[in-house]
């Protein structure tokens, strides 16, 4: 052989493993750096909400001190408020060292702000109250009080939403590595199909195909979550601003109802008032359910206990509508799970199942053992499954199913079934079905089997 050849042969040949190696460390960068931008997305997004949800709940517990003060004048829960509110003040006082942006100090600025008005309004409220010897305030004083209370609330969701807006930057710069990524890849790959075309097909092929695939479902997959936190965010202011006018609500109707005696017509339409605020706090739980589900406490639990106490508790309310709750004996199975939030996931596929039913037929429990995928591999799973008798589900909904707000029930949320799911995944599961129309329909929580 020629040994001008020879040489240009091994140029070739150490260019060729050159640039392959190139592209192998560009692409388990891009692996990498779309792995980082995901983790840290998911954390904002969750701070975000946890930020604006913690200050809520904590001043709630502010504000119930407050209205049994302002309702009793009991100088043990003015105390108690007293010592809520410095440490209601402290936390906003903490919160200063994790705001980054301008906007989000500006809004903790205007926070700290609102927190001394409403102290001092609680204040004022207290010295009328020493003031006068009233047995409790009148609702005309204790509305100043709540609105500053409003205020507060209003606040905590635009500093929640600054720093939610905070991931914006986050992506801008996670948008451009990836597009600094992607042209590098590219570049290779044009100067592989001078060495070679066939080499330059092989490394497509098996390395940049499956890199432009993960950054598309990446992409998708940030899309898709960035929608289901606006909605989430949506769904927590919505149901925050009906939380708060409700509030106020059952305060002014506790207060007329103490007008009326027992049995008057006046009693009774505030009690028909009282039934239908109860409704609208389900709903509002409902939303906040959606938005901020609870982080799962997972212990290993007999694969039975959520499906034993889930018969006990129903089956009284079923026998009413003819309906039996049959339980079936299996192998001993364990599944490490929040057996609260499990149980919970099963009572709403029960009273699904009922409501297809609607009266005379059987739904089933029952745990199985099976090999299913979760997390992207083949795992032992245990299978909790749920199967009725009753109309199935026609396909027009069953392409909905899962939908958020989507419900083909008079009284329903549509959000039954996404609280579900999304409580599974949590728990390292997931939520499957099958149907027939006529027939009735089977769902399954698929959770990994503890061994």
């Amino acid at each position: 052989m020629n040994p001008g050849l020879k040489w240009r042969l091994i140029a070739l040949g150490l260019a060729v493993g050159l640039m392959g190696a190139l592209i192998v460390l560009v692409t388990f960068t891009a692996e990498g750096r779309a792995r980082e931008a995901r983790d840290r997305l998911s954390q904002v997004d969750s701070e975000s909400f946890r930020l604006a949800e913690r200050f809520k709940d904590r001043l709630r517990e502010v504000n119930d001190k407050m209205r049994r003060y302002a309702s009793f004048h009991e100088p043990a829960v003015w105390e108690e408020f007293k010592e809520a509110s410095r440490g209601l003040q402290f936390w906003i006082e903490q919160q200063g060292v994790r705001m980054q942006t301008e906007r989000e100090k500006g809004v903790l600025s205007q926070m700290k702000g609102a927190y001394d008005d409403y102290t001092r309004r609680a204040a004022e409220l207290h010295a009328l109250m020493e003031s006068s010897g009233k047995s409790g305030a009148s609702l005309a004083d204790y509305n100043s009080f709540f609105e500053e209370s409003r205020r507060l609330v209003d606040l905590s969701q635009k500093l929640g939403l600054a720093h939610y807006d905070s991931r914006n930057l986050l992506l801008a710069h996670a948008s451009r590595t990836l597009t600094q990524l992607r042209e590098l890849v590219l570049g290779l790959l044009a100067l592989l199909f001078l060495f070679g075309l066939a080499l330059a097909g092989v490394v497509y092929r098996d390395l940049i195909a499956p890199l432009r695939l993960r950054l598309v479902e990446t992409e998708a997959l940030a899309e898709r979550n960035e929608k289901l936190v606006s909605l989430g965010v949506l769904a927590a202011g919505v149901a925050h601003e009906v939380r708060n006018p409700l509030t106020a609500i059952k305060t002014a109707l506790f207060s007329q109802q103490r007008k009326f005696p027992s049995g008057s017509p006046g009693r009774n339409e505030a009690e028909v008032i009282e039934r239908q605020v109860v409704r609208l706090e389900r709903i509002v739980n409902d939303f906040l359910r959606f938005a901020r589900p609870a982080k799962p406490e997972r212990v290993a639990v007999p694969a039975d206990l959520p499906l034993k106490e889930v018969q006990t508790l129903l089956s009284p309310q079923l026998e009413k509508a003819d309906i039996q709750l049959l339980r079936e004996n299996h192998s001993p199975l364990r599944i490490k799970v929040d057996a609260g939030q499990i149980q919970q996931v099963l009572i709403n596929l029960v009273q699904n199942a009922a409501d297809s039913i609607g009266h005379g037929g059987t739904i089933f429990l029952r745990a199985r053992p099976d090999r299913k995928r979760l997390a992207g591999k083949d795992a032992d799973v245990v299978v909790l499954e749920v199967a009725d008798t009753g109309k199935g589900i026609p396909p027009d909904v069953e392409k909905r199913l899962f939908d958020p707000f989507f419900t083909t029930k008079d009284n329903g949320t549509g959000l039954g079934l996404s609280i579900a799911s999304r409580i599974v995944e949590l728990n390292g599961g997931a939520l499957q079905y099958q149907t027939q129309v006529n027939h009735g329909s089977t769902f399954g929580i698929v959770l990994p089997r503890e061994l």
